[in-house]
């Protein structure tokens, strides 16, 4: 019987244990990765830059990837939550540079407000570990 288990990954935000939710979780082969902003600790990236914002993003969640054991390649769903619907070709643009050749299932909400108002996107993201196989 193959035994799962359970990695919680923290970014070590000062929120993350009052709120109570970690910045990852893989479970076997599964990862989510929760919602992710462009917030570098206090600091804001891409200031009203919806490419930039996005960009950086996909950085941070690849970088969370890579602790849990897995890459970008393994991303089979991006969920992302914009302020203006009307940025969704600089969103875009970021987001194929990165899974143009992975083609994750995706989707792109416009959502009322983020937890900041200088926050113009949040993605959250599923990865699937694919199977070791060992050679015979």
């Amino acid at each position: 019987m193959e035994t799962s288990f359970r990695q919680n990954i923290s970014s070590g935000t000062p929120w993350e244990p009052v709120v109570g939710y970690c910045r990852a979780v893989r479970v076997g082969n599964l990862i989510e990765v929760a919602g992710t902003t462009a917030m570098d600790g206090e600091q804001l990236v891409g200031k009203d830059d919806a490419y930039e914002q996005t960009r950086f993003i996909l950085q941070k969640i690849a970088a969370t990837l890579e602790q849990a054991g897995g890459s970008l390649t393994d991303v089979v769903r991006t969920r992302m939550f914009v302020t203006d619907i009307s940025r969704w070709e600089e969103i875009g643009r970021a987001h194929g540079e990165v899974f143009k050749d992975i083609r994750p299932a995706a989707t792109m909400v416009e959502v009322s407000a983020l937890i900041d108002p200088q926050l113009l996107i949040e993605i959250e993201v599923t990865a699937v570990l694919s199977p070791v196989i060992e050679p015979d």
